[in-house]
């Protein structure tokens, strides 16, 4: 017997077919003898259905009344599986965030959790019942609700699973599982086994959308096994059938002859902006990306250039492409301060990040990428590096080819197109 958090999106959860269907993967679940909490999203489209009555009611609306709100889709779902599953059978309860409590940070709309309450739950569970909790929200310690940011229930699941002390967090989505790429892109993608914390850390940072980051990170750690499978599939017998993302000691312990490479992943919600003629002096940098991170906008790749004559120099960085209109607003305010003398921006570009574990005891990973792309002539306009990560900004109409060309230029192309 296992206990399991089972994990269901907005897609798995729209509409009263598609919510029979879970019901009938978590009685599956139960017959099998495992222990089962599931983590449920709003149904697709609810949340900004209410987010966009949040608006219209008031542009600047109260964060803790919105909150009120959009954390209605989840009671929802949590109610009618609760009682689906009992329609066919299985004996469950909805147990919402200031039932159980779920005790979150003091911050609405993006609040972060601190502890759950798990006493009442795992006796529940231990008799046999399935406990369906809405994901995205919680509680504040004034009693009042609060929500955890859009994507909120990846971090609601994996938080769950990591207080009841799960065995693993299945995450059902739309797909079957972490490809080695977009298989719209590359029909000869391949779905992966295993994948390390950090690696799917790094994917869900630049581009895959698959995990909520904040998820990945709480998996890792709590060490929390995840695994991501496909909620549309018929539950079969095999108990493992995604991706389950581990830790990197366990993938060493059951595959010794991994890929150099992991993945590839795509962003096309990158902007580019430059400061031109910047004073090349000392605190500058900070005057430039202090009141940006003030407003909580997340700077990504910084490139400053070789200054001019040691007097003026270019600063080059990336935001994501929502922030743009923002970000020059408030670098306008401070121009006077900073001294730059203009701003150029552009937003037809994209982020392409080659990603692995593998990268930490092998050289020549970059200069691979970097021949690639120029032997089909794709410019290279800003590059950023972690441990286990390469990222380059280029031309956004190039994407799908440098995704095509880098996969194969890396060995990861299946002998079998996906069908």
């Amino acid at each position: 017997m296992a206990r399991i958090v089972m994990k269901f999106g907005g897609t798995s959860m729209a509409g009263m077919e598609r919510i029979r269907k879970v019901a009938a993967r978590v009685k599956h679940e139960v017959e099998r003898g495992n222990e089962v909490a599931v983590v449920v999203s709003a149904m697709a489209g609810e949340t900004d259905r209410l987010v966009g009555f949040c608006k219209e009611a008031s542009p600047l609306y109260d964060e803790a009344e919105y909150d009120v709100v959009v954390a209605a889709g989840e009671q929802v779902t949590s109610g009618l599986l609760a009682m689906t599953l009992k329609a066919i059978g299985v004996d469950a309860r909805s147990w919402l965030g200031w039932q159980l409590p779920i005790r979150t940070s003091e911050t609405h709309s993006k609040a972060r959790i601190e502890e759950i309450e798990t006493s009442a739950l795992l006796a529940a569970m231990a008799s046999g019942q399935v406990a369906v909790i809405p994901g995205f929200q919680g509680q504040m310690a004034d009693g009042r609700v609060s929500t955890l940011g859009r994507g909120g229930s990846d971090t609601s699941a994996v938080a769950v699973a990591a207080a009841i002390k799960a065995d693993r967090c299945d995450i059902y989505t739309d797909v079957d599982g972490v490809y080695t790429t977009d298989p719209r892109i590359v029909s000869r993608a391949r779905k992966l086994d295993m994948v390390t914390y950090e690696e799917m850390l790094e994917l869900a940072s630049v581009g895959s959308k698959v995990l909520q980051t904040r998820s990945v990170a709480l998996a890792m750690k709590e060490n929390v096994r995840v695994q991501v499978l496909s909620s549309f599939e018929e539950p079969g017998d095999d108990p493992e059938p995604g991706t389950m993302i581990v830790s990197e000691q366990e993938i060493e312990e059951s595959d010794m002859e991994r890929q150099l490479i992991t993945g590839i992943a795509h962003d096309k919600n990158e902007a580019k902006i430059v400061l031109t003629k910047v004073p090349d002096r000392p605190g500058i940098v900070a005057a430039i990306f202090g009141p940006l991170a003030d407003a909580s906008i997340n700077v990504d790749m910084i490139i400053q250039n070789v200054g001019h004559s040691g007097i003026v120099t270019d600063v080059t960085f990336t935001v994501p492409r929502a922030d743009v209109a923002r970000s020059v607003d408030i670098l306008e305010t401070e121009k006077e301060k900073i001294g730059f003398e203009s701003i150029i921006t552009d937003v037809e570009v994209a982020k392409i990040s080659v990603v692995g574990v593998g990268m930490r005891s092998h050289a020549g990973v970059a200069a691979t990428m970097f021949k690639t792309l120029a032997d089909r002539g794709i410019n290279i306009e800003a590059i950023s590096t972690s441990e286990i990560k390469v990222s380059v900004i280029i031309d956004e109409d190039e994407t799908e080819l440098a995704v095509r060309v880098l996969h194969s230029a890396y060995g990861l192309d299946a002998e079998q197109p996906v069908a």
